[in-house]
């Protein structure tokens, strides 16, 4: 199993990068939040900064690897996810609402992934109905921050580190 570890600052409207590290504490990656143009980031601002952003995790020199961003359509919400690499794209929403009990999915061209969301413990992905990942943010006053942790199962059909954190960032530290 891979483990990872990255803040996320308090303060929603921060676009600082934040170092995401492996479980020897190197420094593998970037998340940051980012917006298309500053005209988005204001009208942000009157949403709690939670609607016009992207989520983009970056190699350490800046290279886009993945993006999530959240969409509204005829009063519909969902995230779309994109592979900025292999430019395979997935959409984040939630299915079974009129059953009352909306389940949150990933789903793309060769997968479809539950999250079981948690405020309070760790959120996991399930495929096949094993659990396949694992994600988790811990509030700490003093800081302002968030401290999230990652743990990826060798038996997930996806490896990429940069997937779940986008969508992690997204849907559950944001949500739809």
């Amino acid at each position: 199993m891979q483990q990872f570890t990255y803040k996320a600052l308090g303060k929603l409207q921060s676009t600082k990068p934040q170092a995401i590290r492996n479980e020897a504490g190197e420094q593998i990656m970037l998340v940051e939040r980012v917006y298309d143009n500053g005209l988005k980031k204001l009208l942000d601002g009157y949403f709690d900064y939670r609607y016009f952003l992207k989520y983009r995790v970056t190699t350490n020199e800046g290279v886009p690897l993945f993006e999530a961003k959240k969409i509204f359509r005829r009063g519909k919400v969902w995230f779309e996810a994109k592979d900025l690499v292999s430019n395979e794209t997935y959409v984040v929403n939630y299915e079974n609402w009129r059953i009352g009990v909306p389940e949150l999915f990933v789903s793309g061209q060769t997968i479809k992934m539950k999250i079981d969301k948690e405020m309070e413990d760790w959120s996991n992905f399930i495929v096949a109905g094993e659990i396949v990942a694992r994600w988790k943010a811990s509030y700490d006053e003093t800081s302002d921050e968030f401290t999230a942790m990652l743990e990826v199962a060798d038996i997930s059909p996806i490896q990429n580190t940069a997937f779940f954190i986008a969508i992690a960032q997204a849907a559950l530290f944001i949500g739809v």
